[in-house]
């Protein structure tokens, strides 16, 4: 269940990493834009917020394929804190876009549901 859980968390990140680009690098492109449901004139309003937000998913990512590292190299105990810290933020923020517009909840399943397979696999697999 270990290599399940990061497995699952890899592709937390990577998805993570996608949602990065879309926000920090491409936010007033067409397709950006048609992915968050926001107009020309939204996307160059909020562009700045885009950009900040972004980075946090890329960090995200960043702890957990560290924590993946980690993990592999024998350094169970800090790759796991740092998988359950990334993977396990990446869950809850998609558990508070879920709550605060359920409107997103396509957006929050998407996000969200794998990293929290992963927390839930990695726990079992630590358990056992």
């Amino acid at each position: 269940m270990i290599i399940t859980g990061l497995v699952l968390a890899g592709i937390a990140a990577l998805i993570h990493i996608y949602i990065f680009y879309m926000e920090s690098i491409a936010w007033t492109t067409p397709r950006a834009r048609a992915t968050f449901g926001t107009s020309e004139d939204e996307a160059r309003a909020t562009l700045g917020m885009a950009f900040n937000q972004g980075f946090y998913n890329l960090f995200l990512a960043v702890a957990v394929f560290a924590g993946i590292v980690f993990v592999t190299t024998g350094q169970t105990v800090i790759g796991a804190t740092l998988v359950f810290t990334g993977a396990g933020s990446m869950a809850a923020a998609a558990l508070v876009l879920l709550l605060s517009s359920p409107d997103k909840r396509g957006a929050a399943l998407k996000q969200g549901v794998i990293p929290a397979l992963a927390v839930i696999a990695l726990s079992i697999g630590l358990a056992v």
